[in-house]
């Protein structure tokens, strides 16, 4: 597996992410979903990136978005034929480093109650639970995390 920079509209990366909102849309109702779309994905103070299987395969992706004080971490997705192999955690490692190098020393993230395999994953991670930062308000269905660099 391979992890690059990549640009979120590419047919393969896309797909992924239109069954991640598939997916989210059949736990939460739209209030509970804060989803970014492809155009703000694409915006300068976004990082995308896209792990690849040895055959060029998206297998997952996961975006740092830069925010004033910390980074936060956005659509991360794993395809299902390719969890329990250490992607999702790869990835994180990948977005923690790059994280780290431009300055950002907390990384935050929202997801949502239903996803015991993703919360899992971050806590193994070291994030912890936190209080609704930026925009986000306070909401039953999603947990709110972050990890000190």
């Amino acid at each position: 597996m391979i992890i690059n920079a990549e640009t979120p509209d590419q047919l393969d990366v896309r797909a992924m992410l239109d069954k991640l909102d598939a997916y989210c849309a059949s736990l939460y109702p739209a209030e509970s979903n804060h989803l970014m779309d492809i155009a703000s994905l694409l915006a300068g103070d976004v990082l995308f990136l896209v792990a690849r299987d040895v055959d060029g395969a998206a297998v997952g992706c996961a975006a740092l978005v830069r925010r004033e004080g910390y980074g936060e971490i956005k659509r991360m997705v794993v395809d299902e034929t390719r969890r329990g192999r250490g992607t999702g955690r790869k990835l994180l490692e990948q977005l923690a480093t790059f994280a780290r190098m431009s300055g950002v020393n907390t990384l935050k993230l929202e997801t949502g109650i239903h996803q015991p395999e993703a919360i899992g994953l971050y806590e193994r991670f070291g994030f912890v639970r936190c209080e609704p930062f930026g925009d986000y308000g306070p909401d039953p269905l999603s947990l709110f995390m972050e990890k000190p660099l």
